[in-house]
């Protein structure tokens, strides 16, 4: 069973950058589909990116394509999250998920991909 802890989060103003990092242990975790995710205040949770074990694949929510890009090291059970140009909307807290890649490594999508582990979050706050 693996266990993921988020560290990177913090105040940024508009247009600028932070690094998200998702540390795992307790499991092999070149085995484990990862992803991010988000939650704003008063909304629900969304995807934001996934990655498949090898790292060979990844998917963006539209929203975020182009201004993020997810990343994994799988000799140090790291996954991150590259975000630039940041705006007020990209607010909330981001978590960091996986899910045993089982049959379907390639699918990295919710809900087809069922994300089981989450860490507790970290807060990112993107000022106007």
């Amino acid at each position: 069973q693996v266990q993921l802890a988020e560290s990177g989060g913090g105040l940024v103003q508009t247009g600028g950058s932070l690094r998200l990092s998702c540390a795992a242990s307790g499991g092999t975790f070149s085995g484990y589909v990862m992803g991010w995710f988000r939650q704003a205040p008063g909304k629900e949770r969304e995807f934001v990116a996934g990655i498949s074990g090898s790292g060979g694949t990844t998917g963006y929510a539209d929203s975020v394509k182009g201004r993020f890009t997810i990343s994994r090291d799988n000799a140090k059970n790291t996954m991150s999250l590259q975000m630039n140009s940041l705006k007020p909307e990209d607010t909330a807290v981001y978590y960091c998920s996986a899910d045993p890649s089982g049959p379907i490594p390639y699918v990295i999508r919710p809900p087809r991909r069922k994300y089981d582990y989450w860490g507790q979050g970290t807060q990112v706050t993107v000022s106007s």
